[in-house]
């Protein structure tokens, strides 16, 4: 018997150390910080990250920024952005929470900055693919996805659905991006339709989940991950690096770039 409370009382220091720890420390740190929050936000100004959108260039760019207030801390805020060949302006393709308190739909398919701040907070670039008008096609099928997303009228900061399993739905219809979304994604994990096994978001392996509080994925571009009450912790072997709840990835980048897309080359 006494065997058995040691084995539960390390069990249970284990998911302390791995899933909780790091959360609380991110949420000292976000208190501490007297600059967190909205200071100095902007939504529109551009953080040159984007190829310029007088270009004749087809781009598909995917990003993340620290979502508002102590949320922050915690988890990040995902987005889409795409500009067909022969348009002169990016369209952002996300889902807005607030929206849904105000009887309106959660997915918002419009012009905007694709680089932009949120709430004060640097995106990062995820994945980038440019191209010449055979990208378009894929940008179609991007759009489809989300007018097609089924939570379109819901949301649900934690564990979902949310703006993360908005852009993992899509990522999964359309795994021709190869998407690996951070481990502070909340909400990834969040399988539309009551699912519990299914495609990573990157197409690349599977994964189960119980409505976002728990699961596992193991893929070639995720690695292995263990989801625990919507919390994230794991391990990419290549890169190297260390994916742990609230702080992200700790190790190499990942982020993944093409040039030069054509209908004719498979993307890797």
């Amino acid at each position: 018997m006494k065997f058995r409370w040691r084995r539960l009382f390390i069990a249970l220091a284990a998911i302390l150390v791995v899933f909780f720890l790091p959360v609380g420390s991110m949420l000292a740190v976000y208190y501490y910080d007297d600059n967190a929050g909205y200071r100095g936000f902007s939504r529109h100004s551009t953080t040159d990250q984007a190829p310029d959108a007088s270009s004749d260039e087809a781009v598909i760019q995917v990003y993340a920024a620290r979502a508002a207030r102590w949320r922050g801390a915690i988890g990040v805020h995902t987005w889409i952005a795409t500009k067909r060949h022969d348009e002169n302006h990016y369209t952002r393709l996300e889902v807005i929470g607030y929206r849904v308190r105000w009887g309106g739909d959660a997915v918002r398919i419009r012009p905007g900055t694709p680089d932009a701040m949120w709430f004060g907070q640097y995106p990062t670039l995820l994945r980038e693919i440019r191209g010449d008008q055979s990208l378009d096609a894929l940008i179609d099928r991007l759009h489809s996805a989300a007018q097609d997303y089924p939570y379109a009228d819901s949301y649900t900061i934690w564990p979902g659905p949310n703006s993360n399993t908005f852009t993992a739905h899509i990522a999964r219809q359309i795994p021709e991006l190869r998407l690996e979304l951070p481990s502070n994604a909340i909400g990834k994990d969040y399988l539309p339709d009551n699912g519990i096994i299914a495609r990573t978001p990157s197409g690349t392996g599977l994964q189960v989940s119980a409505r976002g509080y728990a699961g596992a994925l193991v893929a070639l571009e995720e690695g292995i991950e263990f989801n625990f009450l919507g919390l994230t912790a794991g391990i990419d072997l290549y890169p190297p690096a260390l994916k742990l709840p609230g702080v992200g990835r700790v190790g190499f980048s990942d982020k993944k770039s093409f040039d030069h897309y054509s209908s004719d080359v498979q993307l890797h």
